[in-house]
């Protein structure tokens, strides 16, 4: 796995072994990075599910100024340290070894902010819904922020969660991307989604 653009365009990134991680493929983290450009100049990133980083450490690559990465599984997160060792981003990028959950409500009590929220959990759990319930009914998403769920096509999240309601979706073939912001349905003409064309 590489760096796809950006500032460490072609940078190599290590992934862990065995199947309990499963990174994202390179069209999709294009398709979803490419789309999440007006939101990434100086944005706070969450990466939960981070695997070993491939999308917080992209964003950074591309402009975000802070990535929060949340990750439980051991060997990922060893590869995940390891990525932000090797791109030289320690003071960037802040790595969380715990549930998510748990995570969530640790960032939240501390009154933390982040502009581009992604969710990429285990397509065989209920964890789309729960996070983005959580998600939905927790202040963690800055003014104008998105969250991104990658899910299985076929099991396509409801199109509201608290506070959060989906405003676009891509999808490619049996992965899908839905897009959740905070009053969708009221987005001004300064809203980055207008201004990239988002449905």
């Amino acid at each position: 796995m590489r760096i796809i653009a950006g500032a460490y365009k072609g940078r190599r990134l290590a992934t862990p072994r065995g199947a309990s991680t499963r990174p994202t493929a390179d069209q999709v983290r294009i398709a979803l990075l490419d789309t999440l450009m007006p939101w990434l100049p100086g944005a706070r990133v969450l990466d939960l599910f981070a695997g070993a980083g491939g999308v917080g450490l992209e964003a950074l690559s591309r402009g975000a100024a802070h990535a929060t990465l949340v990750e439980r599984d051991a060997r990922a997160v060893a590869a995940l340290r390891a990525n932000v060792a090797t791109l030289g981003v320690e003071k960037a990028a802040r790595v969380v070894r715990d549930e998510v959950a748990r995570a969530l409500s640790a960032l939240a009590r501390a009154g933390e902010r982040f502009d581009v929220v992604f969710l990429d959990p285990p397509y065989d759990t209920d964890d789309v819904a729960t996070t983005l319930d959580a998600l939905g009914g927790a202040d963690l998403l800055a003014a104008g922020g998105v969250v991104v769920a990658q899910h299985l096509t076929k099991r396509a999240p409801a199109a509201s969660a608290g506070a959060l309601a989906a405003f676009r979706t891509r999808r490619f073939g049996e992965t899908t991307l839905t897009f959740f912001r905070h009053g969708a349905p009221g987005a001004g003409p300064d809203d980055p989604a207008t201004r990239s064309g988002c449905v």
